[in-house]
């Protein structure tokens, strides 16, 4: 495969791009526009990207809104009480075919990565067991991780701890937790340490449901640093939604941030669920509720967004569309100088790589050839367009196309520019 005229990220110069045996093998600089021919795929200006990464989503539960009622309150907590509702219903087949529905809704969104959460607080850990023989069925198509994420706390859910262990034992990749969900702090510090031992014993990531809830007094955060900084594994750790920094005082977020520096952990931020769910208990004014993604930039701290949910009891809505989540984050968190639009997709690819831990991810020479291309030239141009994703290529092999949308411009409109 050879790709030409091609914009790549941060470099203002069209490159050809060589593909041999599923690896990039040579990357080049081109002095001028190339000639299309019937050997290449002609990018024509617009920016081959490595692939888009989902790290926080939940395919257990995708696609069963309104199953068997309608979160009406749109809370975090009645989601929980709906989704308790609906797991007696699930099965194999159930889980499989809805999974299956959102991957390929996903892929058709230049998604080649995901890590979804699994239920562990269910006995018959069928989540676990279908995601996990998916990932293995699906491994030479996409890279997929499986959270043992104990729903409903893994000490305050009855043999909630055992659970986890199995699920381990199934074969989930990260360990997963809900500290500020547990009956007490005094459990949730507990849960902590545990998730913290398990990732050791079985050589697992950690990704912590930490402090999603507008409380300021939640700080399992801190908590949760020090374990990855003592233990030194803050790279393999993450921390998802933290909403409630959204509502820590400045005087302590400045103390804390420092340790979040120095343990190295990762975070991911869901803007759209979040904004949704949080501040529900507010009159006016009414909080935001997503956590600090600009101050956490800016402190060259791991940040990376994720869509967590569609359809489903927490968020009725969701189209597998990064850059719209990627949208609402700019928006929302008011990143929307120059600076912050220009490296703007690093929090739905380089950086989420990082929180999975992938290997051999981006565009360089001997790395597996995955890559997409997007309408726009740079960052800037596709975050303000949210344009479509033209191609999606994987091992240097095709896996989605997509022909450009044509709008015809109405006659009266081209005669009054003319």
């Amino acid at each position: 495969m050879h790709v030409i005229n091609a914009h790549l990220r941060q470099r203002p110069e069209l490159f050809s791009i060589h593909i041999d045996e599923g690896r990039f093998s040579k990357i080049e600089a081109q002095e001028s526009t190339l000639a299309a021919t019937d050997n290449a795929i002609d990018a024509n200006g617009k920016l081959v990207c490595a692939p888009f990464v989902e790290p926080h989503i939940h395919l257990d539960a995708a696609l069963t809104a309104g199953e068997p009622e309608w979160n009406q309150s749109g809370t975090l907590f009645e989601g929980i009480e709906r989704w308790s509702q609906r797991k007696p219903m699930l099965n194999e087949a159930d889980i499989r075919r809805r999974a299956l529905s959102t991957i390929e809704l996903l892929v058709q969104n230049g998604v080649q990565a995901i890590r979804t959460h699994a239920d562990t607080t269910d006995p018959t850990l069928i989540g676990v067991r279908t995601l996990c023989a998916l990932r293995d069925e699906l491994k030479d198509k996409i890279d997929l991780q499986v959270v043992a994420f104990p729903q409903d706390g893994m000490l305050s859910y009855p043999n909630g701890l055992k659970l986890m262990e199995e699920a381990l034992e199934i074969g989930a990749d990260v360990v997963g937790g809900i500290p500020h969900f547990e009956y007490t702090r005094e459990l949730g510090e507990k849960s902590v340490k545990l998730i913290i031992e398990l990732a050791k014993k079985y050589d697992r990531l950690v990704d912590v449901h930490c402090d999603e809830i507008d409380d300021p007094n939640s700080r399992f955060l801190e908590f949760l640093a020090c374990e990855a900084l003592f233990h030194d594994m803050g790279s393999k750790v993450t921390a998802s939604h933290t909403t409630a920094m959204h509502s820590y005082d400045n005087a302590y977020c400045s103390k804390l941030f420092r340790l979040l520096k120095n343990s190295g952990i990762n975070f991911i931020s869901c803007p759209t669920e979040s904004i949704h769910l949080q501040g529900r208990f507010d009159t006016y004014p009414k909080r935001r509720g997503v956590t600090r993604v600009k101050e956490l930039r800016e402190a060259n701290i791991n940040i990376c967004l994720g869509q967590d949910s569609i359809f489903d009891p927490w968020y009725s809505l969701g189209n597998g569309k990064l850059l719209r989540t990627l949208d609402y984050a700019m928006h929302i968190c008011q990143m929307m100088g120059y600076q912050d639009y220009a490296s703007a997709l690093d929090m739905i690819t380089d950086n989420s790589a990082r929180t999975m831990c992938l290997q051999g991810y981006g565009i360089e020479v001997g790395n597996a050839a995955n890559f997409i291309l997007l309408e726009g030239h740079d960052d800037y141009s596709v975050l303000r367009q949210q344009g479509e994703v033209l191609l999606s290529v994987r091992h240097g092999e095709i896996i989605m196309q997509r022909q450009p949308s044509q709008v015809i411009t109405q006659p009266w409109i081209t005669q009054a520019i003319k």
